[in-house]
């Protein structure tokens, strides 16, 4: 088993819940986070100096770490799920420019359903 944790755009959250729930994955759980990448970047204030908004171009300017809103997704499945799972994160959230997100597959010893005790994949079926 693994666990699977996406850190996606907020905007992208609607979409990647839907291409989820297509390929096979209703159950997941979806956390409010805020972080950063290697870059010093806002992407609404680049959003805005892309318009051409003079104060958006000055404060891309200023110095120090902005935070950006994401959202983070984290899912249990069995390891022949993963390559679907990824695929599906990835057709939704991949746009070609940064703050796309990112993806971590981590090794899951083992999930137990509290209901009924069982163990393993059972519990995550």
């Amino acid at each position: 088993m693994k666990h699977v944790i996406a850190i996606i755009r907020m905007n992208m959250m609607n979409a990647t819940k839907q291409a989820l729930i297509d390929a096979g994955f209703p159950a997941f759980t979806v956390r409010k986070v805020v972080g950063r990448g290697r870059g010093n970047v806002d992407y609404r204030v680049v959003q805005g100096a892309e318009a051409g908004a003079p104060e958006a171009i000055a404060r891309l300017r200023d110095d120090g770490p902005m935070l950006v809103p994401k959202r983070m997704m984290s899912l249990a499945v069995p390891d022949k799920a993963v390559p679907k799972l990824i695929e599906a994160v990835l057709r939704v959230n991949r746009t070609g420019k940064r703050g796309d997100g990112k993806i971590f597959v981590l090794p899951l010893e083992d999930a137990i359903r509290i209901r009924t005790g069982e163990h393993s994949t059972a519990a995550i079926s």
